[in-house]
């Protein structure tokens, strides 16, 4: 691994604080956590988790970059399958509504926002859609409505509600950028007789290593997963009930709309590949990606790819549709974004070239383009032919 860049001693103090909460927990627990727990905590833990403090995430002076943060176009093409269901007239007396699950900065909302109202939507019978933001983080509450207040004028900046939990029910719309890589992910290694889930333990110098469970037991999923995909023995098996449990939670509140899903991941058949031998796990701080899951927890951020073909089985179970699932660079295509980018004014040639490596940044295979897919369900509605998915889909590899 790189030598990574120094935090500050304020840094390391708090660091050292939510190392010592968790610490304590793995101590009551006798020695020992599933590593889906250290992952909560690292990210979770109030006042302390990386997602719970206040240090900058997002953007140049952050840990990573997401592709709002890239370009304006990207939230432009969103907003077409977005057009396309609040225009539907399958809503009848329910008025369809936006609601985005963990909006970072808070840009990817001002850009469908405005690109709504550029499509004349305020001006039409429906008008201007209520758009909720699903927020657990105060702090990051707290940045979208500075980020939102500054790049929207007042009459779409009302348009935006704040929630701390889902509706009980929805009709409209549900999005998600890059929400389920960050939930938290149970580890297996598969042994000769059978799979032993991977936690964290202490050694003698009190310092977190990974460890397997000290009491053998049976693990159904791992073991049907090592089954199908024929895994040898030392592989590390990832699963995430958690993002299950989320597409579960979304299909039930949901009664009538569209839900979009934009992460990096893969098909089952390529997430559970015999080369991808040591999981996905990815660590992110000031834009070194790496894989050691015990560097400053609360400091950076800890991620894992997105097994799709299990986010659409739950889909499908709770009596939800698949729309389709492409890789980004096909859904931006398939929205015009290069005619977008071309019908933009070349008067700035600054902003136009910055504009131009954004899109490169969006579409090249070797970036974003590729690794990122987009999956879509629908439910209680019929749109014969979604913007976004004329095209390349892949959905017969789920």
């Amino acid at each position: 691994m790189h030598a990574l860049p120094s935090p500050s001693a304020a840094a390391v103090e708090h660091s050292q604080s939510l190392s010592s909460v968790i610490r304590d927990t793995i101590q009551q627990a006798g020695g020992w956590i599933p590593f889906d727990q250290y992952m909560h905590m690292a990210l979770y833990q109030p006042g302390l988790g990386y997602y719970s403090a206040g240090a900058k995430k997002f953007g140049a002076v952050g840990d990573f970059v997401t592709a709002p943060e890239l370009s304006d176009l990207f939230g432009r093409c969103l907003a077409q399958p977005i057009l396309q269901v609040l225009q539907c007239a399958q809503f009848a007396e329910n008025t369809p509504a936006i609601l985005e699950l963990g909006a970072g900065q808070g840009k990817l909302a001002a850009q469908i926002l405005l690109a709504l109202q550029q499509a004349g939507l305020a001006d039409s019978a429906s008008g201007l859609p209520a758009y909720y933001i699903l927020e657990v983080s105060a702090h990051l509450r707290e940045v979208q409505q500075q980020t939102l207040s500054a790049l929207l004028p007042p009459e779409l900046y009302g348009q935006i509600h704040w929630l701390e939990r889902l509706p009980q029910t929805w009709h409209g719309v549900i999005l998600a950028n890059e929400v389920l890589d960050a939930l938290p992910i149970k580890q297996f290694r598969v042994g000769a007789h059978a799979c032993h889930e991977l936690g964290v333990t202490l050694d003698a110098n009190q310092n977190m290593l990974i460890s397997e469970q000290v009491e053998s037991q049976a693990h159904a999923l791992p073991c049907a997963i090592q089954q199908q995909f024929q895994l040898p023995a030392g592989y590390i098996i990832e699963t995430c009930a958690n993002a299950q449990a989320l597409v579960q939670s979304l299909a039930d509140c949901l009664q009538q709309g569209f839900v979009l899903l934009i992460d990096y991941g893969f098909d089952a058949a390529t997430y559970y590949h015999a080369q991808r031998h040591e999981g996905t796990l990815m660590c992110h701080y000031r834009h070194y990606a790496h894989h050691d899951p015990f560097y400053y927890p609360g400091l950076q951020d800890i991620t894992a790819h997105v097994n799709f073909t299990a986010i659409a089985q739950a889909a499908c179970d709770a009596s939800m549709q698949l729309v389709g699932y492409l890789p980004q660079a096909n859904f931006l295509l398939n929205c015009g974004i290069l005619d977008t980018l071309a019908e933009q004014s070349e008067t700035d040639s600054k902003t136009h070239l910055r504009q131009t490596a954004a899109v490169q940044t969006l579409l090249s295979p070797a970036e974003m383009g590729e690794l990122f897919k987009v999956i879509a369900f629908e439910k209680g509605i019929d749109i014969p032919d979604y913007r976004g998915f004329q095209s390349g889909d892949q959905s017969f590899r789920l």
